[in-house]
């Protein structure tokens, strides 16, 4: 199989959706709170050029179980 940055970048985000989904599931359990825990990282790059004008938000919560899934979706990758 060739490797490529759109194969890389697929593989990161199935693992960022497998993290934060196994971390919802596992949000009741109070043992597990370390790893459920979730840090929102929030983006709004905004401009009005007199033409146009745009004005974008993007938030990301991003927890230890997200992450431990892009380690591992990543080598994964690196393994085929």
């Amino acid at each position: 199989m060739k490797k490529n940055i759109w194969i890389l970048l697929l593989f990161i985000i199935i693992g960022l959706l497998t993290g934060a989904l196994l971390s919802r599931w596992l949000e009741p359990v109070p043992g597990l709170s370390f790893l459920t825990k979730t840090s929102e990282i929030e983006w709004s790059p905004a401009a009005d050029l007199l033409v146009f004008s745009y004005d974008l938000t993007i938030h990301i919560n991003i927890s230890l179980l997200s992450m431990i899934g892009v380690i591992i979706a990543i080598w994964v990758y690196r393994r085929m």
